[in-house]
């Protein structure tokens, strides 16, 4: 049970840091937040690094929407899937 709790908190921890990459991807966007800071450059970068590998895939299914990306936002729905599947079949067969 501990183990299954532990993937549960990755899972949600997962899509909080998909959220900060989408808001942040936006502040960039629209000029509000600096890419030549150096914090703001490496906490842009990590935040790719983590989500880009699970959302490149999505965004290649995804048809081209003009300048609206709608991966993160599938990406998420994914997760929160995942994580009910997790608790409503595998959290009852383990007890």
């Amino acid at each position: 049970m501990p183990f299954i709790n532990i993937i549960m908190i990755v899972i949600q921890l997962y899509i909080w840091v998909v959220i900060a990459s989408a808001i942040l991807s936006w502040l960039i966007a629209f000029n509000v937040v600096n890419t030549q800071n150096r914090f703001v450059y490496t906490i842009a970068d990590v935040l790719y690094r983590l989500t880009e590998p699970a959302l490149r895939p999505i965004r290649r299914v995804l048809p081209e929407l003009g300048g609206l990306d709608l991966s993160p936002v599938v990406l998420i729905l994914g997760l929160i899937l995942l994580q009910d599947i997790i608790a409503y079949y595998i959290v009852p067969a383990v007890l």
